[in-house]
């Protein structure tokens, strides 16, 4: 006696289960680029308050003790502290020498950030010479005549072409090759042409204070 068949049933997704599959896909998707956009901006307020907050510390520095920070040729005797070795020129003549990521702790532009932690005008342990980190896993410091800009700079590295651009936008006119805020690639010898924002082109932007 033969046994009856049994019609089974196509197993698989309805398009309504599909819409919905796809509905919770684009929902995550958004979510994840909104993320990415607060994370970026968050980063570009945070870098620009670092260049704001450097201007104001260096403007009280020169009011309470008529010298930039790092130059100061009174430091050593005030805080009893070793005087700097700059790598060029000498103490107290206006300049601050050295490159704004230093690791020579005796140049006047790691001396500048001892100097401001003594004076308690920036955050961090009284003896502490380090250059602090910004939001995008770069430092911010402080030279001078960064990418031709006359007199002393403030830097940020490691700024990302979105980022790079924002601050430019925010402080100036948007172009690295002009203005008081310019940007390059390299070395803060050279400019970049322009910001392109590649995924690969990571900027240091500088300022005048």
């Amino acid at each position: 006696m033969p046994y009856p068949q049994i019609k089974r049933r196509q197993s698989g997704f309805t398009l309504i289960e599909i819409a919905i599959v796809l509905v919770i896909i684009g929902l995550l998707l958004g979510g994840i680029l909104k993320g990415q956009e607060l994370i970026t901006q968050g980063r570009i307020r945070n870098v620009a308050n670092d260049f704001q907050s450097m201007t104001a510390a260096i403007n009280l520095y020169q009011d309470r003790y008529r010298a930039l920070p790092g130059d100061d040729a009174g430091a050593a005797a005030r805080w009893t502290i070793t005087a700097p070795t700059a790598s060029t020129g000498a103490v107290g003549d206006g300049i601050i020498s050295g490159a704004y990521n230093t690791a020579t702790a005796t140049d006047e532009s790691r001396q500048f950030w001892l100097h401001l932690r003594r004076a308690g005008l920036v955050g961090g342990a009284a003896d502490d010479d380090t250059t602090p980190p910004n939001a995008a896993s770069g430092v911010t410091g402080v030279q001078n005549g960064a990418f031709a800009i006359p007199g002393i700079v403030i830097c940020s590295n490691n700024l990302s072409a979105k980022i790079a651009q924002a601050v430019d936008t925010q402080f100036d006119d948007g172009v690295a090759t002009t203005g008081t805020v310019r940007a390059g690639t390299g070395t803060t010898t050279t400019t970049a042409a322009a910001y392109v924002d590649n995924g690969t082109n990571f900027y240091t932007v500088c300022k005048a204070p």
